[in-house]
């Protein structure tokens, strides 16, 4: 089998630097035209990459969509430090504590990328990893979930790429946006705990610090701000769980037989550790206490008692951010959209529903 081509052979061919030629093929944006295409010529005469490749190199795309996610398991530590967690450490991990909605919206993506012919790179990485930018360099365009990223990262990147993100504040126009209405999800959920179960006494479960959250939180007090005088949701004695802090709070309403009638929690995650801790202290879900969660996950299926929650349209908002992209790789100068899709509620066992 004869040797295989390198990227010093198409170098030498092109008459460029073997960094010239890895820019030509991962970020074809920052080569000028003509030297990228003598690139792409030494490439198809040796054999470097196939053709049909190198047609799409010669347009300055890559043909592939990229999708990148935060990734709790990996670390922030120095070069040379192990990303893997050891298989010890792993046994020990609830699945729970994950971004599993990741998984659910980045299923609709790739399906609208499979229909459409085009390739997906997925990647993740701690929150103040740089893999974000290694991904947004080998992509046409990019749809990133920047829950624990700073913005100004996903700004810097809009300004070479089109890019779509998940879940984040609207007044942003350098980018497009992809969300759900968690504002009136909660809210229509509020009402459900009311009128079908007659609840006065509530309290909110989350410190509120993400967008979605803040919205959520935003749609709690609304709704329970119209409920008639005398509800405890006020309670001083419950701020606490709006807080950080929240775990310690909830503990301390359990020792002192002070829970409310209904915990509604800024995630489906929060709500089944929740279950867990009212579980632990014998507290009866939903006999003594409802509870309910948020963004509809597998894992609320699963729990005992199965959870009540606010279902997102996951796949439709893959499949959604996928479409955004291709249509502004095609139309670069077309402005930016702002998408908020509608929400679900599903009434299960924790809230008394047999749903």
């Amino acid at each position: 089998m004869a040797r295989r081509p390198t990227v010093y052979d198409v170098a030498e061919r092109a008459g460029v630097s073997i960094t010239t030629v890895s820019f030509a093929f991962r970020q074809p944006g920052r080569v000028r035209a003509e030297t990228r295409q003598a690139v792409v010529d030494a490439a198809r005469e040796l054999g470097y990459v196939p053709s049909g490749n190198a047609r799409g190199l010669a347009r300055g795309q890559t043909g592939a969509l990229g999708l990148y996610a935060f990734d709790l398991m990996l670390s922030d530590g120095p070069a040379g430090s192990s990303d893997v967690m050891e298989e010890a450490d792993v046994t020990e991990v609830d699945p729970r504590t994950f971004p599993l909605y990741v998984d659910e919206v980045e299923r609709g993506f790739a399906l609208e990328c499979h229909e459409g012919g085009r390739t997906l790179l997925l990647a993740s990485g701690a929150p103040h990893g740089s893999a974000v930018y290694d991904l947004a360099g080998s992509v046409d365009g990019l749809a990133i979930f920047p829950g624990t990223h700073n913005l100004d990262a996903v700004r810097s990147i809009a300004q070479s790429i089109p890019l779509v993100a998940f879940s984040t504040p609207p007044m942003d126009t350098s980018f497009s946006h992809v969300s759900v209405d968690n504002h009136a999800g909660m809210m229509r959920l509020v009402e459900h705990l009311c009128i079908t179960h007659g609840v006065r006494d509530l309290a909110f479960v989350g410190n509120g610090a993400l967008y979605d959250f803040r919205a959520r939180l935003d749609g709690f007090r609304e709704a329970t701000a119209a409920l008639p005088a005398g509800r405890a949701a006020g309670r001083a004695d419950r701020e606490g769980l709006s807080t950080t802090d929240w775990v310690a709070a909830l503990t301390a309403l359990i020792a002192a037989d002070r829970l409310p009638s209904a915990l509604v929690c800024q995630s489906d995650q929060i709500a089944l550790v929740v279950l867990d801790m009212l579980a632990e202290h014998g507290v009866d879900v939903p006999g003594q206490v409802l509870v309910t969660g948020f963004d509809g996950i597998l894992a609320g299926r699963l729990s005992r008692p199965t959870l009540t929650t606010v279902r997102q349209p996951f796949e439709q908002m893959g499949r959604l951010a996928a479409r955004l992209l291709v249509v502004r790789v095609a139309n670069p100068q077309g402005e930016p959209e702002f998408s908020v899709l509608p929400t679900r509620l599903l009434a299960r066992e924790s809230c008394g529903c047999h749903g």
